[in-house]
């Protein structure tokens, strides 16, 4: 075996091990409020989102296709047939991806929700500008840090105004009663809420196996460039390995960080976290499906969370907890970056 494809099985790999940990890592995305309110029970929670997650996955390829084109520029190791260009290559995504997999298993063990999908963008950045590879800022700035910012203060303002004509509509239905329906309902809103992390995290680890394909010259064999448009084309293989391993990831569950989304944010009831499940999957929905942009589930579902918490008063938030989460959202970029970097810079001195 040489030493290229054997990178290239390597990055596939920690590419399906950083799936894995995206899994267990955001599971509390999508089923945190549904088992803080018993909406849900913590085994049927995972097992429904585990199963929605591998339906999402499975309904899209535009936000890998950002992933793999919008974030650096490899066309010169895709393009090209030199044995060292290529290890090269695959040194920057194997880089990326150990940068992302080290901030994810951090803020998992400090129960911090924060983004795997910005983790991963942030480890392609710093992989890429220690090899002095083009990153693409444009489409950085428009697919990544406008919708960073964008999401959360959809969410939040959402999940506030719904919230209040939620509130508005049952005033005068008796309390609980009314609660009880909205625990069947969060049934709903949390597959939904799992449907659109499948389909937004899942294609993410997609687009760097394309990517690793790509960069060791295995692009024509798996027919991943379409002949006519020149687009990339998502082989059937790589949307069923990365589906695979987000949903067993999910079906581990994330404990430390539901504790923290589902009670040390705000004490949900069945109605709060229905809205906020709801506006948070149809902000994945709107992204994934219109804008192909590769946004943070974690911070739209914790910013709805908010925004219905916010509703009952302000200091029913704990704006301290919500500060730490919000810390941790800052340093995710730059902190994957770095690990990425000095990871990239290691192999480097071993990389013919």
């Amino acid at each position: 075996m040489d030493l290229t494809l054997f990178l290239v099985i390597v990055v596939i790999a920690i590419a399906l091990g950083f799936d894995y940990t995206n899994g267990f890592h955001d599971a509390a995305n999508a089923i945190a409020t549904s088992v803080s309110t018993r909406a849900l029970t913590p085994r049927v929670a995972l097992g429904m989102a585990a199963v929605m997650n591998f339906i999402g996955a499975l309904l899209g390829t535009e936000v890998a296709k950002t992933i793999g084109k919008g974030i650096i520029d490899i066309n010169q190791f895709t393009q090209s047939t030199d044995h060292t260009a290529q290890l090269h290559g695959l040194g920057i995504i194997l880089a990326a991806l150990v940068g992302a997999i080290t901030w994810n298993l951090i803020t998992w063990w400090f129960g911090l929700p924060s983004s795997s999908s910005h983790a991963l963008i942030g480890g392609l950045v710093g992989a890429g500008m220690a090899s002095a590879t083009d990153v693409l800022w444009g489409g950085i700035l428009a697919q990544v840090v406008i919708p960073m910012f964008l999401s959360p203060m959809v969410g939040f303002i959402l999940g506030f105004v719904l919230m209040k004509l939620v509130l508005a509509l049952v005033k005068s239905l008796p309390y609980h009663r009314t609660m009880r329906r909205f625990r069947y309902a969060q049934t709903a809103s949390a597959a939904a809420m799992a449907l659109g992390h499948g389909l937004q995290d899942a294609q993410k680890t997609m687009g760097i196996i394309v990517m690793a394909l790509m960069a060791g010259g295995y692009g024509e064999t798996h027919q991943i460039v379409d002949p006519i448009t020149g687009d990339w084309v998502v082989p059937t293989w790589v949307k069923l390995a990365a589906a695979g391993a987000i949903t067993l990831g999910t079906y581990s569950g994330g404990w430390r960080i539901m504790r923290t989304l589902g009670r040390k944010v705000i004490e949900l009831d069945p109605a709060r976290g229905f809205v906020a499940e709801s506006v948070a999957a149809g902000v994945l929905y709107l992204t994934a499906f219109v804008f192909h942009a590769p946004i943070s589930t974690t911070h739209t579902v914790t910013s709805a969370i908010m925004g219905v918490g916010a509703t009952k008063r302000l200091s029913a938030v704990r704006w301290g907890v919500a500060g730490n989460i919000v810390i941790a959202w800052f340093l995710t970029l730059p902190a994957a970056g770095a690990v990425a970097a000095i990871i990239y810079l290691l192999l480097h001195l071993v990389i013919p």
